[in-house]
């Protein structure tokens, strides 16, 4: 019997032949580019960005945004724009992405990301407008902030084994607050995974420092069973009932500093003071911590990589996975926090 879907020019999802989607460990040159002289080479021009943002987001099977069908077909019908099979609706790859919309070419957006990437203590807006001959400050601040919603997205594994807790006070500038002058601090509360040595981190900003916002952190951020190392604040009491392993170090009859008896977690709420200081001026709103709060995770989080390609790959897989977010949703909105009670 004939193999009429391709005679139609059905596509259906193949065996596992391809590492995009399917492997937790790229391969460097196979699945992203080295460096910079690979990544012009790789990425010439707008099909080239096309067919590897579909690689990037329907590597494991296309998924029809339209009726929700996965895997039921679909036609090329030219790059980066593919007809779902079942109910013929037409979608972009860039479609529903941080990509939506956009007048920019892909090539511009490639470079802008790696960028951002290579530079290990982050950029400015006016540093990416001046490296990439952007026509306006507006456009790379909207650049570098839909980026920053792409770098940390939900169902991430959880810290376990030792985490360090415990919470900071950060300056954000308040819009009602002219000039550099810095309004009230913000409390971060930031969770350290590691023993010897500070391994991955998480972060939230929060309105208080209650025994249920922050017992609502740990429960969202670190496995059961985990050791959880804090000081002896009451707003910790709760911990131990959420099966972890609580151990309180009280800093007045121990005798030991906080930077001694916690030594991740200060290490990691200095050296995130220091990046807003010394990368931002502390020039950051608190309507856009959150997401600064992010950039600084992703980075900590993979700064032993061995390739700055991994990061660009990283983010690109990122930035297909979150949703569009225009301009004056930038400008006019924070993210939603956690309901708290």
């Amino acid at each position: 019997m004939p193999d009429v879907s391709a005679e139609l020019g059905i596509h259906f999802r193949p065996p596992r032949v391809l590492t995009w989607g399917v492997t937790t460990d790229p391969v460097a040159g196979v699945d992203y580019p080295r460096n910079w002289h690979e990544l012009l080479r790789w990425f010439p021009d707008e099909g080239s960005c096309l067919r590897y943002l579909e690689k990037l987001r329907w590597g494991q099977g296309f998924m029809c945004r339209f009726c929700g069908a996965v895997d039921g077909g679909w036609w090329q019908m030219r790059d980066g724009l593919r007809r779902c099979a079942v109910c013929r609706a037409e979608t972009s790859v860039t479609a529903g992405t941080i990509f939506a919309g956009t007048r920019t070419p892909l090539v511009s957006w490639f470079a802008a990301i790696w960028y951002v990437v290579n530079q290990k203590q982050g950029v400015s807006a006016l540093g990416l407008q001046r490296v990439l001959g952007l026509g306006s400050y507006q456009t790379a601040w909207a650049w570098l902030h839909k980026l920053r919603r792409a770098m940390v997205l939900p169902g991430r594994e959880l810290l376990s084994g030792v985490v360090e807790i415990d919470e900071t006070y950060v300056g954000a500038r308040h819009t009602s607050v002219g000039g550099r002058s810095l309004g009230h601090k913000t409390i971060v509360v930031i969770a350290v995974e590691g023993d010897q040595a500070p391994e991955r981190v998480r972060m939230r900003r929060l309105p208080n420092v209650k025994q249920d916002t922050l017992s609502d952190f740990v429960l969202d951020h670190v496995a059961r069973g985990s050791e959880v190392r804090t000081d002896a604040w009451t707003g910790y009491d709760h911990i131990g009932r959420y099966r972890f392993d609580h151990v309180v170090t009280n800093m007045s009859s121990d005798g030991d500093p906080a930077h001694v008896a916690l030594p991740h977690v200060h290490l990691v709420a200095s050296l995130l003071k220091r990046w807003m200081l010394g990368t931002h001026q502390g020039a950051i709103s608190h309507a856009q911590l959150d997401y600064y709060l992010d950039e600084f995770t992703f980075r900590f989080n993979r700064r032993r990589a061995r390739h700055r390609g991994l990061l660009f790959f990283r983010l690109l897989e990122g930035a297909v996975a979150a949703e569009p977010h225009p301009y004056k949703e930038l400008v006019s909105q924070s993210r939603k926090q956690p309901a708290y009670g």
